[in-house]
């Protein structure tokens, strides 16, 4: 069975004051979000601020996360981009060393390949693994938008390709995957302020960035939701919707990492060419956290 459905936490990449990647408050996020119940994680995505990390970096990365949750929940790794023949070597790689539940790789950026090209690219990499596939549909990002029938056709024929994270923020696109979907397909949110709606029409769960800052509050609302308890996660839903646009009101993981900071995790250094919350956002989300804590 396809073990990747409900909450996915993005994990951020924690940093010190000069530069360096902080092991100890990577291990305190990994036992927050644990605690907070989310369901999987996904290891040097975007949040991760995976394009400015060396290959050293990342190792280490991968390695503390892993062994800090050990057996616990699922974890995913991300590995993508636009050149295919280097993605196919890097996820060989990753699988030998790491051997994932799955990994979570994105649309290629930048080339703007056709939809056929998108096929060949995923088709081509997902040979290179025997570990299942997440496509990762993002065109705010990539510039190219993969459409549900390009997802679809890749799931149909491609018997590693187990689910999309779809973060076009088109719901039309989403319900074409979930109702032409194949049995055992995923169909997850990649946008947290969408994620409740999705729900409503079928979708598998998340993968989300608030989860890192407020993990029992946004599982809950999703568990909710998948229970068909939409009463309950609409609550939720209201609690933390104006929290969940601040973390992404000056871009991702900037604002989450403030949230972070807040909440005593890490602190909310950025990698350039980010740069640290104003401090008008972190007061913003201070104020929305003390809320939600006094509830």
């Amino acid at each position: 069975m396809n073990p990747i459905r409900g909450t996915g936490v993005a994990l951020v990449t924690p940093f010190t004051p000069s530069g360096a990647v902080d092991i100890p408050a990577l291990k305190r996020l990994v036992n927050h979000v644990i605690a907070g119940e989310v369901d999987f994680l996904v290891i040097l995505g975007t949040t991760g601020e995976s394009a400015t990390l060396g290959p050293a970096e990342r190792n280490l990365v991968i390695d503390t996360i892993i062994e800090t949750n050990g057996e616990q929940v699922p974890y995913v790794i991300g590995c993508g981009g636009n050149n295919t023949a280097q993605v196919c070597r890097d996820i060989a790689e990753l699988t030998n060393k790491y051997n994932p539940t799955a990994f979570l790789s994105v649309s290629p950026y930048y080339n703007k390949p056709s939809q056929t090209g998108l096929y060949e690219h995923f088709k081509a990499i997902a040979s290179h693994t025997d570990r299942d596939i997440i496509l990762y549909n993002v065109p705010g990002r990539t510039a190219t938008n993969m459409e549900a029938f390009t997802s679809l056709k890749l799931a149909r024929n491609i018997s590693n390709i187990k689910a999309i994270k779809e973060a076009s923020g088109n719901l039309e696109q989403g319900m074409d995957l979930v109702m032409d979907r194949p049995e055992g397909f995923r169909v997850l949110s990649g946008d947290d302020t969408l994620t409740l709606a999705q729900l409503g029409t079928g979708f598998d769960g998340v993968i989300s960035v608030a989860a890192n800052a407020i993990p029992h509050q946004f599982t809950t609302m999703v568990n909710a939701g998948l229970a068909g308890d939409f009463e309950m996660a609409r609550s939720y839903q209201y609690k933390i919707l104006k929290l969940m646009r601040l973390f992404f009101a000056e871009g991702n993981p900037i604002g989450v990492k403030a949230g972070l900071e807040i909440v005593g995790i890490c602190g909310k250094e950025v990698r350039l060419p980010l740069v640290q919350a104003s401090e008008k956002l972190v007061e913003s989300i201070r104020v929305e956290i003390q809320k939600l804590n006094a509830q």
